[in-house]
């Protein structure tokens, strides 16, 4: 049974959106996975580098929904920079060798994951939906 499941109540109405919700879900399922086959922190190093990126991707593209359609989205960028920012400092200190990072990882993740889709992405479906992107 996975660690944290996609239900369309997260759906934010945006396939594109959603389904980049679904990738990074699914890297939080593998680091679960991975920990627990007592693998957390070989497949830690791999998770953070392909989240870095992933995150990076994924924010690009709907801050380019955004800037196409006007949407008023500097709050949301601003959420996007910090979480990269985190993403990138756990991953550095992963990399320093600091221990027991993996829990705290999959439970930011999931935790910020959540809110984020919950919150700050669902502000933005409707309008999205209005100016054409669905």
């Amino acid at each position: 049974m996975a660690f944290y499941e996609w239900d369309n109540s997260m759906s934010v109405g945006v396939n594109a959106s959603d389904d980049d919700h679904k990738q990074l879900i699914d890297m939080i399922n593998r680091l679960h996975e991975g920990m627990r086959n007592g693998q957390g922190k070989e497949v830690l190093g791999k998770i953070l580098d392909d989240l870095v990126k992933y995150t990076k991707f994924h924010f690009a593209r709907e801050e380019e929904f955004f800037d196409r359609t006007g949407y008023p989205a500097l709050d949301h960028k601003n959420a996007h920079k910090e979480l990269v920012k985190q993403v990138e400092e756990l991953e550095s200190r992963y990399k320093s060798g600091e221990s027991a990072l993996s829990i705290e990882t999959l439970d930011f993740l999931r935790d910020w994951l959540t809110v984020h889709i919950q919150g700050t992405d669902k502000k933005y479906s409707s309008y999205l939906n209005e100016h054409g992107i669905s």
